[in-house]
């Protein structure tokens, strides 16, 4: 009870300090997080999906913006602060992006070519004054083909990557824009910028930040899309990475929404009169199997399709209150894009036990490894009772010894952008962040030769050539149907030849006051607050 206690003088502190100047019918919409800080605020938060989620996308934005406008098939791209973008005629490797006149950052600046310069040095010029090490880093890990950029004119800049990928623009799609005036008001400190507050060009504004305590967003009037303005004049971000802490705080009437409540108290949250949203979205719960390193016993594929064998789906949706669907791959099998791999994961003891045993791995060597896992986070779900299920099920159906490393989100994220062997991972063979399976730029960015850790999230350093080439194909295709073949065939060998333990697809639980409305489950990690409102 003590978290609980503590969660609540925190939402009390954080709505207090408003509320003496807040107008009487002003709309102030509360929200849990998973996570166990306010995500960074310089304008590309840390904290994962869930710190763009809250902290990045409703305050900044990028030149290309997700279409979160659609609940039935996963969100794709829509125009954002460039107006257009297409690949150069004369070389596919460039894309020009023609820039949205007429908009200004929060601080009054004007957004233009220079801007988006500016930023991009931010990221990827480690010499440039602005550099930010650690939005670099984040920056870095999701754009991986960067290659360079310039000014075509004051309104259109043109980016280059490493070689020509269709799906270019799904990368871009991280990288938001903070405005160089807030910089350069700040006396050019990064530390100092995220208090001012940092400005964007989004429809919140950021107006306050207690670091461990809150956020709070204010509605942006001047936004440059009026069709799009919030309908709620604040938002007060709160983190609370238990989940019982989070489902007492919407039970007492502290906050309105929460992320992830848990799973054994959604009947009785549903029968108190509180909403409970879920729907399939692009999300894996896996563990990362190390292919790398000196001492992995995962760089045999006998023992990585193995220990995929051996995991009990089915019980563990039974653990999440059916609030998770079973994970055969890397897209859920019922992707149009799974393919037709000569695997079918399930649970089979008998199948599993022989491939660990040709292996070297039998009752009297029984594989054992570690798993590096975080108490909470973006996407993680309930990772701490869940992977206490993975330990006792792998024991009782392949006699498999895991161990595990528990740590926070953040420092399971640092180790996912470290090379094997590295002390950031502490003897770690597997590990286990939640991951977007959105679009092909993010298959890459985990799974490509060139994604070894810093470049990207392929932390288990696998290689293979089958794979290469698949991506090759789908990379240089400007048909549709050339790159869904591609992406089959891709994924086909994400399948037969898994670098990962395909555990569970998240189906994305909220709960909510009825006083929420508007609120539209997009199939996505992002949502949109804008159409949110409060009877």
């Amino acid at each position: 009870m003590r978290g609980l206690f503590a969660a609540a003088a925190g939402i009390a502190l954080a709505l207090g300090a408003g509320s003496a100047h807040a107008q009487p019918r002003e709309k102030v919409l509360r929200i849990a997080m998973t996570a166990s800080d306010v995500p960074t605020s310089t304008g590309m938060p840390n904290n994962g999906f869930e710190g763009m989620r809250f902290m990045g996308y409703p305050i900044f934005e990028g030149l290309v913006l997700w279409d979160l406008s659609q609940t039935e098939t996963n969100a794709g791209l829509r125009p954002g602060l460039a107006e257009s973008w297409a690949q150069d005629p004369a070389d596919p490797k460039t894309w020009i992006f023609r820039l949205r006149p007429g908009v200004t950052f929060h601080d009054g600046s004007p957004f233009n070519a220079d801007a988006v310069i500016w930023n991009l040095d931010r990221y990827f010029r480690n010499d440039s004054p602005q550099f930010e090490p650690q939005a670099s880093g984040i920056s870095r890990a999701r754009v991986t083909i960067m290659e360079g950029y310039r000014k075509v004119d004051d309104m259109t800049v043109a980016i280059t990557s490493t070689r020509a990928a269709s799906y270019f623009p799904y990368m871009i799609v991280y990288l938001l824009m903070t405005s160089p005036k807030s910089w350069e008001d700040a006396g050019r400190d990064w530390a100092r910028v995220a208090t001012l507050p940092p400005a964007g060009t989004g429809p919140f504004r950021l107006t306050r930040v207690t670091p461990r305590q809150s956020a709070e967003l204010t509605k942006h009037g001047g936004y440059w899309d009026q069709a799009r303005v919030p309908k709620v004049d604040r938002v007060v971000l709160l983190p609370m990475p238990e989940a019982t802490t989070r489902m007492a705080a919407l039970r007492a009437g502290q906050v309105d929404w929460i992320e992830v409540p848990p799973p054994d108290g959604i009947p009785a949250l549903r029968q108190a009169g509180f909403n409970i949203v879920t729907g399939s979205y692009p999300h894996a719960w896996p563990w990362f199997l190390q292919t790398g390193g000196t001492t992995s016993p995962f760089r045999d594929v006998r023992v990585r399709q193995g220990l995929n064998y051996c995991v009990d789906r089915e019980g563990l949706v039974a653990l999440v209150n059916g609030t998770a669907e079973p994970a055969v791959g890397w897209f859920n099998a019922k992707n149009p894009l799974f393919g037709n791999p000569q695997n079918r994961y399930r649970l089979d003891p008998a199948r599993g036990r022989a491939l660990l045993a040709e292996a070297g791995f039998t009752a009297q060597n029984p594989l054992r490894f570690k798993v590096m896992i975080s108490t909470s986070g973006s996407g993680q779900m309930l990772p701490l009772p869940m992977n206490e299920f993975m330990q006792q099920s792998l024991k009782e159906s392949c006699g498999v010894e895991v161990t595990f490393e528990v740590t926070e989100w953040n420092t399971l994220l640092v180790a996912t952008r470290s090379p094997p062997d590295s002390p950031a991972v502490r003897g770690s063979a597997a590990l286990n962040p939640s991951s977007p399976t959105s679009d092909v730029g993010v298959m890459v960015r985990y799974f490509s030769r060139a994604s070894f850790p810093p470049n990207g999230f392929n932390w288990p350093n696998w290689e293979d050539a089958e794979f290469e080439a698949a991506v090759r194909a789908l990379e240089a295709a400007t048909d549709q149907a050339a790159i869904d073949a591609a992406t089959r065939k891709a994924h086909e060998r994400l399948v037969d030849n898994p670098p990962w333990l395909f555990i569970v697809h998240d189906l994305n639980p909220r709960a909510m006051s009825r006083r929420v409305t508007g609120f539209r489950s997009a199939q996505s990690w992002f949502q949109d607050l804008v159409p949110v409102d409060l009877q």
